[in-house]
């Protein structure tokens, strides 16, 4: 299971990278072989304010729905769109072409309570 060292996880199989107060924001390697081949999803819109754990969209895989949650508070200021044609970019490449959203970090204390990927390997294993 490919686990980035450069990346920030969640317990729910997100994934963030940050860089000055903006953040990328995925699901995990893991995550998307669990849930299979992946068909839709359903994003947030931009400008749209979320708190942290807060659902903004979900993952719909040829089997089963599940919940997108943000890992840190924020705006959406971008979205993958490549994902409305190819959602299985998100099963091909999910630490690249398959992000999910790009926000605006309200705060950034709130990154200290994420997983580094060491403590997700265990979480995963």
């Amino acid at each position: 299971m490919d686990t980035p060292d450069n990346l920030s996880y969640t317990k729910e199989h997100e994934w963030i990278s940050i860089e000055d107060n903006i953040a990328i924001v995925g699901i995990s390697d893991y995550a998307q072989s669990e849930l299979g081949d992946i068909v839709f999803v359903e994003m947030p819109n931009i400008d749209d304010v979320f708190d942290k754990n807060d659902v903004f969209g979900t993952i719909e895989a040829v089997k089963t729905l599940a919940d997108l949650f943000l890992p840190v508070s924020g705006k959406i200021i971008e979205i993958n769109e490549s994902l409305e044609s190819n959602p299985e970019l998100v099963n091909s490449s999910p630490y690249n072409d398959g992000w999910l959203v790009k926000i605006e970090v309200k705060d950034v204390a709130e990154l200290e309570d994420l997983l580094n990927s060491e403590d997700y390997k265990k979480l995963i294993s």
